[in-house]
């Protein structure tokens, strides 16, 4: 793991780091805020998935977090959304390829040999950064936009031991039902459906047992939001949630986009959330 820049912020640390991931098999890069800490004490975080065309900079540097995150001591932990490099496939259209690997595991060539984005982020990258960089797995928070948010939940329903919280803002909630999953799931999965639906927020919410419920979820929307309609359908996930009874906060802010704008105004509120 090779520390690239660091600067400071906040009284405490931004960071981006390259390593060369096992699952991948490309150099994989995130980056980190640090807050001002004791020496040798880790600390809670927040995993952030961002969304389609995004790396591990887009959060970073637009979304505002940081002076919330140093003042409730919390660290956040950002990976790219995606394998890149010269030899990694790609695709012409913004929504498959480099910058857009949904955190899933790819099973179809020649998509499979490096798009293993669950098990870089759940088998690699966790414990990496957990061990290397102080930073603290018994309170683990997860939250991502867009696809990210998609990551978020997907991952916070199949390691529920894993994270002790989940919010999404603007997440593509029910990928087996919208252009977006069809088109990714279909080149990267296969076109056995059954198999998407392993990988959908709305699917996995029905089939937790109902004594098993997870604490609230937070779901931040833009009621002006370009993709609501067809890609995103929130409603499909309050359903879910309804259906079996999972806690569900989902709040719908009237004038509001599915721009870092949006994530700004309302990211302090997931942190306080996670971490208050």
């Amino acid at each position: 793991m090779k520390l690239e820049k660091q600067y400071k912020c906040f009284g405490g640390t931004v960071s981006y780091y390259s390593h060369f991931s096992d699952y991948t098999k490309t150099l994989m890069r995130f980056s980190l805020f640090m807050p001002p800490n004791k020496p040798n004490k880790a600390v809670p975080y927040l995993l952030f998935l961002s969304g389609l065309t995004c790396s591990e900079d887009n959060f970073t540097t637009k979304a505002g977090a940081y002076k919330k995150a140093s003042d409730l001591g919390v660290a956040i932990l950002v990976p790219d959304t995606s394998p890149r490099g010269g030899d990694v496939p790609d695709h012409e259209d913004y929504d498959l390829g480099q910058g857009a690997g949904f955190y899933i595991d790819a099973t179809q060539q020649p998509w499979s040999k490096n798009f293993q984005m669950e098990s870089y982020i759940i088998k690699e990258l966790i414990p990496l950064t957990e061990n290397k960089l102080m930073l603290n797995g018994e309170a683990r928070g997860i939250g991502g936009h867009s696809m990210g948010g998609h990551g978020a939940l997907t991952l916070y329903f199949k390691y529920p031991a894993m994270f002790q919280s989940v919010s999404a803002f603007s997440p593509i909630v029910a990928p087996s039902q919208v252009p977006w999953g069809h088109k990714a799931f279909g080149v990267y999965l296969g076109e056995n459906q059954d198999i998407w639906k392993q990988h959908d927020a709305c699917e996995l919410v029905r089939k937790m047992p109902r004594d098993t419920a997870s604490p609230t979820i937070l779901i931040d929307q833009g009621a002006d939001d370009d993709f609501l309609e067809e890609q995103l359908k929130p409603e499909l996930f309050e359903k879910a949630c309804a259906d079996v009874g999972q806690d569900l906060t989902l709040r719908r802010h009237s004038g509001y986009d599915h721009s870092y704008f949006f994530i700004q105004s309302f990211v302090s509120e997931h942190l306080e959330w996670h971490f208050g």
